[in-house]
């Protein structure tokens, strides 16, 4: 028995998570102008809402640069900028494309080799609505020295408010919401180890050799 209402007490507590994370998701959109920062990042999805949003923000000013993390490999620099019917000046002077991330982690890594490659201290970070917690995750735990500032978009095929009416959107929520405790039981986990990791890939210093 005692059993039975362990098990219960933790599925009432992950359904009061999961409404939580829903309602935080609702909430976020839409989602007011972000400060200026060094550049712009968004994530891409299953829809052109992130990226046109990204670019907006960049036609205003709010950024230096924008890149564009997880491009399909087989898109052109005219394909995106066709369906997102960006000015030619800004996609030609100001916009990078990532084709090597394939999910969250990848997107967190990309992010991370460009900021540094630029030496950015300061990003603003466009994605979906939902995925905004674990994105900002992912990505603070690759480059934690950067100021990141969140601008989620609405999704269009799921209802932050209303996630549960569709298959697809409880779908999606309770997908996203189990892979974000995943990523905070992951982080919790690494905090419990030593601040100063030693410096394991340091070259060693050689020894000279006798005369």
């Amino acid at each position: 028995m005692k059993s039975i209402a362990a098990l219960l007490i933790l599925l009432m507590i992950w359904t009061v998570g999961l409404a939580a994370f829903a309602a935080r998701a609702d909430r976020a959109t839409p989602a007011p102008a972000p400060p200026t920062a060094d550049a712009i990042v968004s994530l891409t999805g299953n829809s052109s809402l992130r990226i046109t949003a990204a670019q907006k923000l960049l036609e205003l000013g709010k950024g230096r640069r924008m890149l564009i993390s997880g491009v399909n490999r087989e898109a052109s620099r005219t394909d995106i900028r066709d369906v997102t019917r960006g000015a030619r000046r800004i996609y030609d002077c100001c916009v990078d494309l990532g084709f090597q991330a394939e999910n969250t982690v990848g997107n967190a890594r990309e992010i991370a080799a460009w900021t540094e490659a630029k030496g950015y201290k300061s990003l603003i970070v466009v994605t979906a609505d939902y995925h905004m917690p674990r994105a900002m995750l992912e990505i603070h735990a690759a480059i934690p020295h950067v100021k990141l500032y969140p601008y989620p978009v609405k999704t269009e095929e799921v209802d932050a408010r209303r996630w549960w009416r569709t298959r697809l959107g409880a779908r999606r929520m309770i997908v996203e919401y189990c892979k974000y405790l995943a990523i905070l039981g992951r982080e919790a986990i690494l905090s419990l180890g030593p601040k100063d990791a030693p410096e394991r890939d340091a070259p060693e210093k050689a020894e000279p050799k006798p005369a």
